[in-house]
């Protein structure tokens, strides 16, 4: 009989364990998320009409096509978000990071013959084709392209995300909210994968994780087109 007491308060112990665990794995990630949404509620805008201007709109790459070749919806709505902020005249020039990772493959490059098509002029796109990851974007959209203040573009939890990394680096940035995807395997998908992501991104901050590329200082200015874009 005792031997039998004595396995079950450790199979308690072990249960008990188990479930504070558990608990942990599931509220962190909830924390993490929750906390980068607070801070950044009131830097972002979803009408066009009442965002305030910025001679910089930096619009964050994604993949032009999804996995069956089908177009990219996120992709499509942050081209579509571009458009409206300069046709509106809230932003005067446009940085376009993302991944340019081999010789075929370069969501800025698509992105800025989407947006010539659509009417803006090519020499108020800039690209930084460092863009790998969020943090590469925003730490270099200071470092090598010299902006302090700007608007980014993208979905709603990417500018939220890109809004702390800027305050980090004392930059003062706003998001204008590209449409999201109302799909509700890929947003609930989007939504676990974010919440890692909000913790890398502490993560990142407390050690000072620096881009994976540096370069030299590039201008955004009238009369500065980029000159070494691949053509």
């Amino acid at each position: 009989m005792n031997l039998n007491f004595t396995i079950t308060k450790k199979k308690k112990k072990i249960i008990g364990i188990s479930l504070l665990v558990i608990a942990i794995l599931i509220i962190t990630p909830i924390c993490f998320y929750k906390s980068v949404e607070n801070k950044t509620a009131d830097r972002l805008y979803d009408d066009v009409n009442s965002i305030p201007y910025n001679e910089v709109g930096m619009v964050l790459g994604t993949n032009p096509k999804t996995k069956k070749g089908m177009d990219n919806p996120y992709f499509t709505y942050r081209v579509d978000a571009v458009e409206k902020l300069y046709k509106a005249g809230k932003i005067k020039f446009v940085l376009i990071s993302g991944d340019n990772k081999t010789k075929d493959y370069s969501e800025p490059d698509v992105m800025r013959e989407i947006l010539i098509e659509r009417g803006i002029p090519k020499d108020v796109i800039y690209i930084d084709y460092a863009g790998f990851r969020t943090l590469d974007s925003v730490v270099r959209a200071k470092n090598i392209f010299g902006q302090t203040k700007m608007t980014v573009i993208s979905q709603k939890f990417h500018n939220e995300r890109s809004i702390v990394l800027g305050e980090w680096q004392d930059m003062d940035l706003i998001g204008f909210n590209a449409k999201d995807v109302e799909v509700k395997r890929s947003k609930y998908k989007t939504l676990i994968r974010e919440a890692g992501a909000r913790m890398k991104l502490y993560l990142d901050m407390l050690i000072g994780k620096e881009p994976r590329f540096g370069g030299e200082p590039i201008q955004i200015a009238s009369g500065h087109p980029q000159t070494d874009l691949n053509e």
